[in-house]
């Protein structure tokens, strides 16, 4: 299961009122950096038939069969630190981080 904080889910049913259009979240992994793997996040637009769904406080994530492994019990989060804002993954599954917290390894 991935979940969202309660931040994470105003910020994405925000964003996605703003665009006008939207069905959630996809959040996947993909081969990337010094560790080997790095998180990617699109708004997604439309279900796709091998995608995973959960839902979290009202918001779709989507996650894709090969994704799906590396990111089990992952919760995303939203914050603000000082002048930066952006989302943060705390991942049960990661093992090591690259000094420049880009990429992981599982």
């Amino acid at each position: 299961m991935i979940t969202l904080t309660e931040n994470a889910a105003n910020h994405v049913q925000s964003y996605l009122a703003k665009r006008g259009k939207g069905v959630g979240l996809r959040v996947g992994v993909r081969t990337s950096g010094c560790s080997g793997m790095a998180y990617k996040l699109e708004f997604a637009d439309a279900v796709n038939p091998e995608d995973t769904q959960f839902e979290s406080h009202g918001v779709k994530v989507l996650v894709d069969p090969k994704s799906l492994p590396y990111l089990q019990g992952t919760e995303l989060d939203y914050t603000r630190e000082g002048l930066n804002e952006g989302f943060k993954f705390r991942n049960p599954n990661v093992k090591d981080e690259c000094g420049c917290g880009e990429s992981f390894s599982v």
